[in-house]
Parts: structure tokens; sequence; C-alpha cells
């Protein structure tokens, strides 16, 4: 049976997860290298990028969408996850959450008291509340160089955090980039903010907003590409840079251009039940 009103694309890495998804009433979407049904949906034919999808993760799909099916979708809801990341209306710890309970706890569809809003986004992570330790043991120069960070939770904001994780100044560097209307609002979010709502997962109710969203964020990625380029790109932190600048474009974008809500996602990476 399909969700009334939702259209929710099911990202994954494994071919082994395909059934399962579809039992979800969600639409598998198969990315990577490895070979799906020929009835799944990828980012490999058409007008794609999915070359980059290393450097890209979750964006080769959206560009995919953008310029070859977002015009087929007819239902009034298009969202997005992950096989190891679910929507759902009331969070439910890692612990308590396994392959079999899975299924009645996820979001099937998006009630009437909803339709106010133009999009959803996931609960915010909060980059300030992490441990001391684990800045310094992740930037411990970056530290030294402004000692407040220790101290004064509101300087933790989401640019420390990006300088601590993928790679110190790279983000401004990015914005620097950007068109006009988005440069200065965006760069004051990440100097101003302590949180952002993660893992580039959103539910969208209106095909024009999720459009406008692409033609600006798409675009912008491609200037970054003449900036960081692909092949200096080490680690997980920085070859992922891309997804990563787009994670934080995201909740700037959607709560600048539209009536929001947050609703909770929960974990349970089905690979532990479906892998190899």
């Amino acid at each position: 049976m399909e969700n009334k009103n939702l259209d929710m694309f099911c990202l994954t890495l494994e071919p082994k997860h395909f059934s399962y998804i579809k039992e979800l009433n969600y639409i598998p979407v198969g990315l990577g290298e490895k070979s799906f049904p020929d009835n799944c949906l990828g980012d490999k034919v058409g007008n794609n990028i999915s070359l980059k999808n290393k450097f890209y993760g979750e964006y080769t799909f959206h560009y995919w969408l953008w310029k070859n099916h977002l015009k087929n979708i007819n239902k009034e809801w298009i969202g997005f996850c992950q096989y190891r990341k679910y929507w759902a209306f009331n969070f439910t710890p890692n612990k308590e959450i396994n392959f079999d309970n899975l299924k009645s706890k996820v979001l099937k569809e998006i009630p009437n008291n909803l339709n106010n809003f133009d999009v959803i986004l996931g609960e915010p992570f909060f980059v300030n509340k992490r441990k001391i330790m684990k800045f310094l043991k992740k930037g411990f120069p970056l530290i030294i160089s402004k000692p407040s960070i220790l101290f004064n939770k509101d300087v933790r904001n989401i640019k420390f955090h990006f300088d601590l994780m993928h790679g110190r100044n790279n983000l401004d560097k990015a914005i620097d980039l950007l068109d006009v209307k988005n440069r200065d609002e965006f760069r004051k979010f990440v100097n101003k903010e302590v949180s952002f709502n993660p893992h580039n997962m959103f539910i969208c109710k209106s095909k024009k907003l999720l459009e406008s969203y692409y033609n600006e964020i798409f675009p912008w990625l491609e200037n970054c590409e003449k900036l960081f380029g692909f092949d200096n790109l080490k680690g997980y932190g920085l070859t992922r840079i891309y997804g990563f600048l787009a994670e934080r474009f995201m909740s700037y974008w959607f709560k600048k251009n539209a009536n929001y809500k947050e609703l909770p996602i929960i974990f349970h990476d089905i690979n532990e039940n479906l892998g190899e």
C-alpha cells in the first residue's frame, strides 16, 4: 500500500536493502558502485553527476531528481531518509529500536495538522554541547588560537564546528563563492547559530520550493569544486566536504525561505540485518 500523501525516497548503498525499503512503503534509491534491480531508482542515468557520489553523498541523487524526475512526482510531500536514519513522530533511543519494530515507528504519511508547514527538518544537532575533550582531541591548534572556545559555549557555533571537522576556514572560503543574496546572511547564520538540522534530511511540501532550493545549492557546490577540487580531499571530513557544506546550507535556506517544523530522526542500521 502506498503512502497517501508522501513520496519518501530512502537512500542506500546496499542492494539487499531493496525489498525491506519497499516494505516500509518507501521508494528505494540505490547509490554507489553496486548493482541494483532495474526498477530501483538511482543517480546513474540521464543527466547525472553520479561519479561525484564519493564526495557529494546524498546530493548526487538530489541532482538526478532535479534534472530528471522531479516533474513526475505527484504526491503532496517529498521526503528523504537513509538506510540508517528515519523520520518519526516520536524519538526512540537507538537501543530500543530493532529490525522488527522499526516498521511501526517510522513516519508513513504527513498528518493534516502539519499542512501549514512548507518543510519538515530534523531536530537540531547542537554543536556547542559536545564534550570539551572531543574538541581538544580533534582541533588543538584551533583551540589554542581561540581559548575562549573552552569557556564560552556561544563561541562554539556552526563555523567553529565546521572548521574543527572539515578544515579551518574552508566554510568561509566556500561562503565567499555564494551569490550575493545568500552570502552575507549565510555567513551570519553560521557565526551566530550553535545548531543545525542534520543528515541532509528534509521533507518538502512543494515541488516549486524544492526546485528553488536545487537552483541555489547546486551552482554554489559547482563553484566550490573549483576551490576544493577532488584530488586532495583526504579523510572523511574532507572527502565529503560538498555534502557537509550542503548540510549547513540546507538548514539556513529552508529556515529563511519556508515555514518549517522539526521532527525526530531515529537510528537503526538495517545493514546489521541485511548486509553482506
